[in-house]
């Protein structure tokens, strides 16, 4: 597991995740095939009792829904997972993990790591392996979102911008991509990860 601060994280900007995800890029001999799936089958045994991820190993903290730590950025691996195996069990912990962010992921923040554009993704991503229009109309409710409120509550406060406000992961120019990325559904990719 990828160690930082003493923690083993588990999500996809910098942790268990996003390693799993790279490594399904591979060429995997049969027995690394299994220790990916059951990696992940051990991440979704682990689950929080809402279906959220936890930030790191043991963690009881039920509270980040962001790309970088929690369901949207494993989301996104457990559908690379059920692409790659074409195993219904990753498929269903997408779909149930892809209910949290609907549920609790319109977040306080613009970007693509730890905001609202990030979250978009996760029903882009699920969008383009079912086809299913729900999805996209939940990522078109996020990206309404932003388009409509997100200037007005970044000046007054409401929101935060970013810890750097022009950078394409914390800040605006992630939104501006998902705006970008709104215009073809199918084409659209979450920026770096989903290759």
């Amino acid at each position: 597991m990828y160690e930082w601060h003493g923690k083993k994280y588990w999500g996809a900007a910098h942790g268990l995740a996003g390693i799993m995800h790279v490594l399904m890029d591979m060429e995997l001999k049969a027995e690394e095939i299994e220790y990916v799936k059951g990696t992940l089958l051990y991440m979704i045994k682990n689950r929080f009792p809402s279906g959220n991820y936890p930030s790191s190993e043991n963690s009881e903290t039920d509270r980040l829904v962001h790309w970088c730590h929690g369901a949207p950025g494993i989301t996104l691996t457990l559908v690379k997972a059920a692409q790659v195996f074409g195993d219904e069990r990753f498929f269903q912990a997408a779909v149930d993990a892809a209910e949290v962010v609907w549920n609790r992921g319109l977040l306080r923040r613009v970007g693509i790591c730890h905001g609202i554009s990030g979250n978009a993704y996760v029903f882009l991503s699920l969008f383009r392996l079912t086809g299913n229009a729900e999805y996209l109309y939940r990522a078109k409710a996020f990206a309404c979102f932003l388009l409509d409120r997100a200037h007005q509550l970044v000046s007054t406060g409401q929101m935060h911008g970013g810890d750097n406000p022009l950078s394409l992961f914390e800040g605006q120019r992630g939104m501006a991509y998902l705006f970008l990325d709104m215009t073809s559904p199918t084409e659209s990719r979450f920026p770096a990860y989903e290759l």
